[in-house]
């Protein structure tokens, strides 16, 4: 199956087709500091389709409608000091580089109340981030999610190619460069 799999591959690339993982190696060349924890997956996994809560009642999102560009997740809560500490910088990224090709979403899992959430990004200064909710953890404990916060980097097919667990400095120059990569490669 390995060498079938492998044919398939290389029959594309010869074609001149790109697999999206493809594209990761030279952003996982420019991991530095708290980039390191960074892990690039050898190949795409899958990823949940389970449902998130929007805010103020404004129904349901779910990964799949990110598809077309590559989404940085963050799943964090209201009394996750590493959260609190990285939240500021996720928005950085975001006013940075979010647009057609690159998003930051965040997502909170288990007990978070809207107020809580609101409160968080106000006391952050943060307005340029959505406050999605997975109260009943279903999201988080299918993408594997267990401790927080973890973040996810998916690829424009809706795919996991990266994942870091606990905090980092979204604002150094290493994450910046590996997003811009990303992004450049779209």
């Amino acid at each position: 199956m390995k060498r079938y799999i492998a044919a398939i591959m290389y029959t594309a690339i010869a074609l001149g087709a790109t697999p999206s993982f493809a594209d990761s190696s030279a952003a996982a060349a420019l991991r530095t500091g708290d980039m390191k924890k960074l892990v690039f997956h050898s190949t795409p996994e899958a990823t949940s389709s389970a449902a998130f809560i929007l805010p103020d009642g404004g129904g349901e999102k779910t990964l799949d409608d990110y598809s077309g560009k590559y989404v940085l997740v963050n799943f964090w809560a209201t009394w996750c000091a590493p959260c609190r500490k990285e939240m500021p910088m996720l928005s950085e990224l975001q006013a940075e580089f979010g647009g057609d090709n690159f998003e930051v979403v965040t997502i909170a899992t288990g007990r978070n109340t809207p107020a809580g959430i609101s409160k968080f990004f106000a006391d952050s200064g943060i307005n340029n981030l959505p406050r999605y909710q997975d109260p009943k953890q279903a999201l988080a404990s299918q993408m594997g999610v267990f401790g927080l916060p973890i973040t996810v980097i998916m690829d424009p097919n809706g795919e996991e190619i990266a994942r870091l667990r606990g905090d980092a400095d979204w604002s150094s120059g290493s994450a910046k460069a590996i997003i811009a990569e990303l992004v450049k490669s779209e």
